[in-house]
């Protein structure tokens, strides 16, 4: 190994550790907890290492976030290729969408709720997000007859999924009524 390729090496470790430990701390503490001060302290590096892989907070979780949406995106692809059947195709994905955000509630948050600059539905969008919305397009497509309309009805099931899942981890919705609403959800995206 040459010493180009080392420091390369070294610096994609570094560049993971970073991210890895912004999630670790999210996770733990919440998005306020996750300041560059904390994340040099806890990687072990100076602030201006950290500043040389990112440029501020933002880039950070932005990078979590896109990482997150790769690991959601095969959690829904591998869920999708164990059904063949309509019913049983929309139920695994959805339930791995809802499973996935209530085991990663910061991690959805990066994803979904903090404004750290990622842009959706765009064709400069990181492909991280393509691929994840692609896997509820896909899904939708066994649903949706009209090609025309794939797209408008993956971001309206998109909206639900995502809406129950903001509302069931904020404790907003009734207890005990999760599989009723879920199995309420899959039965109208079928119809």
């Amino acid at each position: 190994m040459t010493v180009q390729q080392r420091r390369e090496r070294d610096r994609a470790q570094r560049h993971e550790l970073i991210i890895s430990t912004a999630r670790e701390l999210a996770e733990a503490e919440g998005w306020d907890a996750v300041t560059t001060r904390r994340l040099s302290e806890r990687i072990e590096y100076s602030q201006p290492v950290l500043y040389s892989h990112f440029a501020n907070k933002d880039a950070i979780v932005a990078a979590v976030a896109e990482q997150g949406f790769v690991e959601l995106a095969a959690a829904m692809g591998a869920a999708r290729r164990k059904q063949v059947e309509r019913p049983a195709l929309v139920r695994a994905v959805v339930d791995a969408y809802l499973d996935f955000a209530a085991a990663n509630p910061a991690l959805y948050d990066a994803m979904f709720t903090l404004d750290i600059g990622l842009r959706f539905a765009q064709p400069d969008s990181p492909p991280a997000l393509l691929d994840g919305f692609r896997q509820l397009s896909v899904t939708f497509e066994a649903v949706v007859e009209d090609p025309a309309e794939i797209g408008t009805f993956t971001e309206v099931g998109w909206a639900a999924l995502h809406g129950l899942a903001t509302l069931t981890r904020a404790g907003r919705l009734s207890d005990g009524q999760h599989e009723a609403r879920v199995d309420l959800l899959v039965t109208r995206l079928l119809s």
